[in-house]
Formats: structure tokens, sequence, C-alpha cells
């Protein structure tokens, strides 16, 4: 008896006929760019139910490919052929007012980069940013109650974050200076997203630049100092930092890395908190049964090693990343030509993964619209599905570096708010989001924060 044949492998299909928006839907989303910021999440699944996983977006002077789904993730991000810039588009997006971070950095440089600056991200290091963020927590939530109306939570977290920040990676008490940082720090990231990019007084645009320019004025008057000094603040130990090779950073890329790290650390976490914060209100049950699990734990300022022992919590983080992803798309260009999807996509195309679909698609999770912290615990597992289908810190060889630091800092914060205070919502609100450059709500959160009796 012959063997038969092996089936013949289907033919890819040029770029010309990967499905596209169309005219009629590109010119909408151009004249809704406001709305897009607003609800990425309804276009993209749009896109994905209509004309499926790989799908042309046109309308701009770039070829802008969206891929979908956790394979297109894992293709993407691991990257194993090395085909894929990540520091071409953030530089496209980003570069004039956070250039040069890790972020905005490829290959060998990036390798470069990262090596030296994970000596600021190793557990020992981590273990001390946790002892002293503690005291400095609950001296940040104290009379979060004293009003006896409703705070906007969004701003009571950032204003806390980058307390906590200024300290762990600065080394200083801002002070007065904690307005000024905050609103440059808003600026920069609202700058980020802007469509006219021109130095002109007024322009969104041009306020990010004059909160860059405030940044480097303030970090970089220290900087002789830091060089100098042997303290454990990350600013110090980035000025000393040295890669297996002898190599230091140069003074221009230690304060490029400080204002970026300080933006992520900063406006992720407090994304989190504030969303995390908006779940437990609405889901009193589970904020008694964290709360009652950190009464358990037993120490009011846990250290790095016992924030383990928050499961649910740390489940509930999980679950808010998925739902509330502090980055909703990640994009890469395309360096040569390439295949997916049985598509060929050629070289300098805009390609671009989004997290915030991802973590929304009923063939991977469970009632995915559906706050459900327990779809983390060992039982249910839902994240081990797939390796890239829950991607709330990216992939790859840009995994973001800070992930630990976060992890560590939402933890820390909410067991102390959880021993402390009961905190809800009006009845019936639901929050509005702004979902991109960064996950937020636009009222602010109100929040009435009541002590526990």
């Amino acid at each position: 008896m012959s063997t038969p044949e092996p089936a013949p492998a289907p033919e890819t299909k040029p770029f010309a006929e990967i499905p596209h928006n169309g005219l009629f839907r590109a010119l909408r989303m151009l004249l809704s760019a406001g709305a897009a910021r607003r609800d990425m999440l309804t276009s993209l699944t749009e896109q994905y139910e209509a004309l499926g996983p790989v799908v042309v977006q046109i309308g701009g002077p770039i070829r802008f490919v969206n891929l979908f789904g956790p394979d297109a993730n894992r293709f993407v991000l691991m990257d194993r052929e090395q085909i894929f810039s990540a520091r071409r588009p953030w530089t496209q997006i980003m570069g004039r007012i956070f250039p040069n971070g890790l972020l905005l950095r490829d290959g060998a440089d990036h390798k470069h980069h990262r090596k030296i600056m994970h000596e600021a991200f190793t557990r020992p290091v981590l273990r001390d940013y946790a002892e002293r963020m503690g005291p400095k927590v609950s001296a940040g939530i104290d009379n979060w109650d004293a009003a006896g109306s409703p705070i906007g939570a969004f701003k009571a977290f950032k204003a806390l974050t980058l307390d906590l920040a200024a300290s762990i990676f600065i080394g200083t008490d801002l002070g007065p200076a904690t307005r000024r940082m905050n609103s440059a720090f808003e600026d920069m990231v609202a700058a980020s997203m802007s469509r006219l990019r021109l130095r002109i007084p007024g322009l969104e645009f041009y306020r990010g630049l004059k909160g860059r320019a405030f940044m480097l004025g303030f970090l970089g008057g220290m900087l002789e100092k830091k060089r100098a000094d042997q303290g454990l603040d990350m600013f110090s130990r980035l000025c000393r930092a040295r890669s297996e090779e002898g190599d230091v950073l140069l003074d221009g890329e230690v304060l490029d890395h400080m204002i970026f790290l300080m933006m992520a650390a900063h406006d992720t976490t407090t994304s989190t908190l504030t969303s995390l914060t908006y779940e437990l209100a609405r889901h009193p049950g589970w904020q008694q049964r964290l709360r009652e699990e950190s009464r358990a734990l037993g120490i009011e300022l846990p250290g790095y090693d016992d924030l383990d022992r928050l499961q649910g919590l740390t489940w509930a983080m999980y679950e808010t990343l998925r739902r509330y992803p502090p980055l909703p798309v990640i994009p890469r260009i395309a360096t040569q030509e390439l295949e997916f999807g049985g598509y060929r996509i050629p070289g300098r195309t805009m390609v671009v993964v989004s997290p915030i679909h991802t973590h929304h698609m009923s063939q991977w999770w469970t009632e995915p619209w559906r706050w459900d912290p327990d779809r983390f615990s060992p039982d249910r597992a839902e994240q081990d599905r797939h390796t890239h289908h829950w991607i709330p810190f990216g992939g790859g060889a840009h995994m973001c570096i800070g992930r630990r630091f976060a992890e560590t800092q939402v933890r820390l914060v909410m067991h102390q708010l959880l021993l402390r205070y009961r905190w809800t919502v009006p009845d019936g609100y639901r929050m509005p989001i702004q979902q991109a450059p960064i996950s937020k709500p636009l009222d602010g959160l109100p929040v009435n924060f009541a002590p526990l009796q």
C-alpha cells in the first residue's frame, strides 16, 4: 500500500487580501479620536468579530495591522525571530516626551540597559522597598474618612503613589512639589497621545514638553549628589549600578530612565489601585473576605515575603489587571516581512496586539465581562489556559521590569486600607472609564471611606 502524499500547506495570502476596516469605519474612528481613548475595547471587539484575527487598519500614512488573540500575543511579544521593534513605534508615540526609556530600546541596547537596571529590582532590594513603604502608606491614608463625604479616589491614590515613588525612587519627600510633579506627569502622559504635536503654548503637547523640562530640572539638580552618596533609593542605585562588564549609565541615561520609571510606576499603580477599589466597593462580599484575610495575617506592616500569604488579594489584583489593563494595546513595527494567520505582512508595518481585547475573549475566560477573582484560584486557574492570554505586564524581552515592585505596592496599600476602612460607592454607580493612554475613571471615582468600628 502506497503512503498517501501529505496535504499541501495552505498558500499564504498577500497583504492586499487581509480584511480591513473599510473607509467608513476608518473615518468614524478618525472623527471620534476622543471616544477611542474612552473605549478602545468596543472598537477592537467589533473588528475581531466582523473581520477575524488579522485586520488592516486604514486611514493613516503607515501600514497598520491589528493581530488578535493569545497566539498573536505570543508571536509578537516573544519575537523569537527578532523581527519586531518596540523602539520605533514607542518613539513615534512618546519619543519626544519620554526619550530613551527602557521601553524605547531594542536588541542588544535594550538588553544592556535592562541588565544594569535590574540591580534596582532584585529580591533583596524589593524587601527593602517594602519595609520603607509600609509606614509611608500608613501615613498617606490617614484621614481619608475625614471629609464625611465621598473623596476622589483616583486623585488620592495619585498623591499617595507619587509620594511613595519619590521616597523609594528619589529618596526624598516632595512636600509642596507634589502637586507640580503630579501635574507634570499628567501633562506628559496626555501629550504622548496628542495628534497635534507642535510647540505652541496652550496645546496639550506643549504642556507635555513643559512637564518634561520640569522633571529634568528637578532630577538633574540632584544628580551630582546621587552620584556621590550610597543611598538606598532607586536614583542612587541607578547612578552606581554597573553591568557585568563594568559599564555605568551616563547622566542623561539615568535621568531618562528615572523619568520613565517614575511615570510608569506612578500612573500604572494608581490605575490598578483605583480600579480595584471600585470593584471592591461594588462587591462588598469580596471586600469583607479580603479584610478577614488581612486580619488573619496578623501584621499591620507586612514585609515583602509576607504578601504572598494574601492569596485572595493577589487574585483580586490579577483580576483587576485583566479587566482594566493599564496599557490597553502594545505596538511593534516589523523590521522585515513576516507571516501570521495565513497572511504575508510587509516590513515597516505597525503591528498591534491588544491586552484589553484578549482579556475579554470568551474563548479563554468564563464570563469575561464579570469581575471574578476566583478565576485565578488553583481550582480554576483560567490564567493557565494559554501562556499569553493574560498579559497586563507585556511579555518577552520587554516584560515590565517593575512588575514585582508594582504588585508589592498595590498589595501593601490595599492591605492597610482593608484594615482601616470600609468603603462604598453610591447605589447603581458605574465608573466611567478612559481606557487610553492609561486606564482611569473620567469622574475621579467618588468613594465613601468609613473607619472600621
